[in-house]
């Protein structure tokens, strides 16, 4: 992948309109724009459709290959910056100087963005909401940490931003957030499963490290619901065949 296109999906994961030639392409998650659709609708999304790493997957946890998998270094020490209704998901944007260290390798945090229901699996089971930690390393090479929500108690860190969400696409809404915030949404326990896989959203491109978190934090039904209600539609592709992927646990 190239640096300027993995950045550009980096700092913008999941944008209203995707440009390809001289054409602006329109994709959504129903109708001719749906997910199925993908492959047909630009030569540049055919990833989508022929690629064998895709992401989501069903993660099956009885057939994980059951490693020593290191530590994720979290380094999340700076605040948010805005929280951007971008036609497909609210993004949260965050200032530079936070990301990970994995495979001795720094990501830089861009931003993470919700889904609902959840495009991950595990063991076939979906939860009501998932984030997207999105980072990119100096020659734009992506990672992704995927945080499931269950029902629980109302979540405070997502109480600051679901009051900022804008109600229209395009809009976005200054976000005051500490990066003590952003750790807070995070488990205590960060244990996870790994695989290679892809975008989850046009162009499907792969090549991207995926971390999923163990251990879900909490969301009221309340929240799922302001959130589904303010999107107006399900923004979770369709779970992709794993192939010959290994996933590690």
């Amino acid at each position: 992948m190239k640096k300027g296109i993995a950045l550009f999906f980096a700092t913008a994961f999941a944008t209203s309109v995707a440009m390809a030639g001289h054409h602006t392409i329109h994709w959504g998650y129903s109708g001719h724009g749906g997910p199925e659709h993908w492959g047909e609708l630009s030569d540049d999304f055919k990833m989508c459709m022929i690629g064998r790493n895709q992401s989501p997957i069903d993660i099956r946890t009885d057939t994980a290959y059951q490693t020593k998998l290191p530590a994720i270094g979290f380094d999340y020490h700076t605040p948010t910056k805005d929280v951007v209704d971008n036609g497909h998901t609210e993004q949260v944007d965050i200032e530079a100087g936070s990301g990970i260290t994995i495979d001795g390798i720094r990501f830089e945090l861009k931003q993470f963005h919700f889904h609902t229901p959840s495009e991950n699996r595990i063991d076939g089971k979906s939860f009501p909401l998932e984030a997207h930690f999105v980072h990119a390393d100096e020659h734009g090479n992506l990672a992704v940490v995927a945080l499931m929500f269950k029902y629980g108690k109302t979540n405070p860190v997502l109480a600051k931003i679901w009051n900022k969400m804008p109600k229209h696409a395009g809009k976005k809404h200054h976000l005051t957030m500490t990066a003590e915030d952003v750790q807070h949404l995070l488990p205590k326990n960060r244990a996870y499963y790994r695989f290679n896989g892809s975008l989850t959203t046009p162009p499907c491109s792969e090549g991207v490290r995926w971390f999923v978190l163990k251990h879900p934090v909490t969301v009221s039904k309340a929240q799922v619901r302001k959130f589904a209600r303010i999107l107006g539609f399900a923004n979770n592709r369709p779970v992709q065949p794993i192939n010959a992927r290994v996933i590690l646990k």
